[in-house]
């Protein structure tokens, strides 16, 4: 049950916001356990001016074609099922939409099932279903 908000450059078309969201959703799918109906993605195009960045921290040379992958999921992964993520996310964006690696950024966040409320005001609540 993860939440993807993803932050990127305003250059960004709809038809790439589309390709980064299929290819975001088939890797969690795939290598993070997550149901294929199970999609919930925002995305924020932003400025230059407003996504300040290191072009250089633990990577080789951020451009503006930085992307940051923002996931909030409920369930703990694994650290394989994690760096799985990071490299196949990472690979298919290069693939189909040129996006160099060292402009990826991914963070996890983990929380427990009690805080999500999906609908109706009622907590979410695994056990009952």
């Amino acid at each position: 049950m993860p939440v993807t908000r993803i932050t990127l450059g305003d250059h960004y078309t709809d038809t790439q916001l589309e390709d980064i969201s299929a290819i975001l959703h088939q890797s969690l799918t795939e290598e993070f356990s997550v149901p294929l109906n199970d999609c919930f993605q925002i995305f924020e195009r932003l400025p230059d001016s407003q996504r300040v960045f290191d072009r250089h921290y633990q990577s080789g040379k951020r451009s503006n074609n930085f992307v940051l992958f923002q996931i909030t999921a409920g369930k703990l992964r694994t650290m394989e099922q994690k760096q799985n993520l990071y490299s196949v996310l990472s690979q298919r964006l290069f693939s189909a939409l040129d996006i160099n690696p060292d402009d990826v950024m991914v963070i996890i966040q983990f929380n427990h099932a009690e805080d999500w409320s999906f609908s109706n005001g009622e907590m979410y609540c695994p056990e009952a279903l």
